[in-house]
């Protein structure tokens, strides 16, 4: 959770360092497409920032205004909706396209995540409806993942997979509903 000016550079700087962009100043004077994703990035850990530290002084309160502000054109404009303190250092977003991760849900540090991904519920009227998604997974394109749900470290998740179950670390899960297909070698030999 960022809640100091430390832990705000920690964060933006893992999250850059995951689009591993060659040449920054190029991609945000042309308007490229991972400096637009790393900028809304950045704004969402600003706004983490602002909402957590504690509100000393009006500014705070009127920093915390624009953040939020420009938090919500960034969600019109990209299609992307992540709750603020969702989502840990590193995380990497490939290319434009709907994304929805809300404030129930808890992805790990290191993850990717496609387009077209939604975590939600099972049932509309679940009151406690949690996510945890593990570090470094890897989230296909077109991937619901329904609450309450645990998912383990190194998972894989398939294109199109509709995962309803807890996932075990360092496997691969495809298919609707999904399904274990592969454990990773470190698994086998445990």
């Amino acid at each position: 959770m960022i809640s100091t000016h430390k832990d705000l550079r920690e964060y933006i700087r893992a999250d850059f360092d995951s689009y591993k962009m060659q040449h920054p100043f190029a991609a945000r004077i042309t308007f490229g497409e991972n400096w637009e994703l790393f900028a809304y990035m950045k704004n969402l850990r600003f706004l983490e920032y602002y909402i957590n530290k504690p509100k000393k002084y009006i500014w705070d309160w009127l920093f915390l205004c624009l953040r939020w502000l420009k938090h919500r054109y960034n969600c019109k404009t990209t299609m992307i909706h992540i709750a603020p303190n969702s989502i840990e250092k590193g995380c990497h977003l490939v290319h434009r396209g709907f994304r929805r991760i809300d404030c129930f849900a808890h992805v790990g540090k290191g993850c990717e995540i496609l387009p077209n991904v939604l975590l939600g519920k099972k049932k509309p009227f679940l009151t406690d409806c949690e996510i945890f998604i593990g570090n470094n997974c890897y989230i296909g394109t077109g991937v619901t993942i329904l609450g309450p749900i645990h998912i383990g470290n190194n998972v894989t998740i398939a294109a199109g997979a509709v995962v309803t179950k807890d996932v075990a670390d360092n496997c691969t899960v495809a298919g609707v509903p999904a399904k274990i297909v592969k454990y990773s070698s470190m698994q086998s030999l445990l």
